[in-house]
């Protein structure tokens, strides 16, 4: 007992170090959008005129990082953060960007679990009432909306239960600079968050949703992985119907949850190429069974 104690202890301490040895990169996607790499989802950057448009802050300990990155990039206040989805890895540092400078937007869901979520650990004396407040968004959509900066065109649109129910692509239009959040994971399978509304059907409409808007020149912000662009997201929506054919398959043999988790030769196509990350094989297997069983 006293060791697991310790261990809690000494886990808070970890974290802040792992975090002090992280570095924020900037990769220049156009004249005025950049992609910002830390720790957890990555950040777009879009430098207007009048105005700066963040998406997503990654975790709280890495906000002054990516203050003062986004300095080597303009010396204009940011004007809006938009949260493409609710997890802690892309809205982590909400409150520490809020301010009278900065309003934060999202979709509605992404307030209505940010609320449970941060009430939760403001009863549990892990965060505090006044950083709860402000790490809710201040504007929400139900479908999408539209901002006008100057030349530019930002539209928000709302894909339906994709990586979660709450999920938002951003995409500057004069820019051709498409933000898509954690609805794709670049060169790795996805995540999908069956408990907050995710699903493998949501996940390929969303992938159709955003080649629909693009083109071969448009850049992707991926949530996870590097820059991408339209003939890669083509092959992640081929994989991914691929990969729920094949589940589906199983499922229609009568094969169980354990059985598909435990096939290891399933997937295999993919596995080498997608598997490596976060989510491998087995995670992927029962992320797709559990979402095609559990409507």
């Amino acid at each position: 007992m006293e060791k697991i104690l310790a261990a809690l202890l000494l886990f808070p301490v970890l974290a802040q170090a792992q975090m002090e040895d992280v570095t924020i990169t900037i990769d220049t996607l156009s004249s005025k959008v950049y992609m910002l790499t830390g720790r957890g989802g990555n950040i777009g950057v879009y430098v207007g005129a009048d105005k700066v448009y963040m998406v997503d802050d990654q975790f709280a300990p890495l906000s002054n990082k990516i203050k003062t990155t986004i300095t080597t990039l303009t010396d204009k206040p940011i004007s809006y953060l938009v949260n493409t989805h609710m997890h802690g890895d892309h809205t982590g540092g909400n409150a520490n960007f809020n301010s009278s400078e900065t309003t934060i937007v999202a979709q509605d869901r992404v307030r209505t679990r940010l609320q449970e979520r941060g009430q939760k650990r403001v009863s549990e004396q892990k965060m505090s009432q006044t950083d709860y407040e402000k790490s809710l968004p201040e504007i929400t959509h139900s479908e999408g909306m539209t901002f006008y900066e100057g030349d530019e065109t930002i539209l928000l649109m709302h894909v339906h239960n994709a990586h979660t129910d709450g999920d938002t692509q951003v995409y500057f239009m004069t820019e051709n600079v498409l933000h898509m959040g954690d609805t794709y994971f670049a060169g790795r399978y996805p995540y999908i968050d069956i408990n907050s509304g995710g699903s493998i059907d949501g996940y390929i409409e969303a992938s159709k949703n955003a080649l629909m808007v693009i083109d071969e020149q448009t850049k992707i912000i991926p949530g996870h992985g590097r820059p991408s662009n339209k003939k890669e997201l083509q092959g992640f929506v081929a994989m991914l119907k691929e990969v729920r054919s094949l589940v589906q398959k199983e499922i229609d043999a009568g094969k169980s949850l354990e059985a598909v988790k435990g096939n290891t030769t399933l997937l295999a196509k993919y596995d080498a190429t997608h598997g490596n990350g976060y989510i491998n094989g087995e995670r992927m297997r029962e992320a797709v069974y559990r979402s095609l069983t559990e409507k």
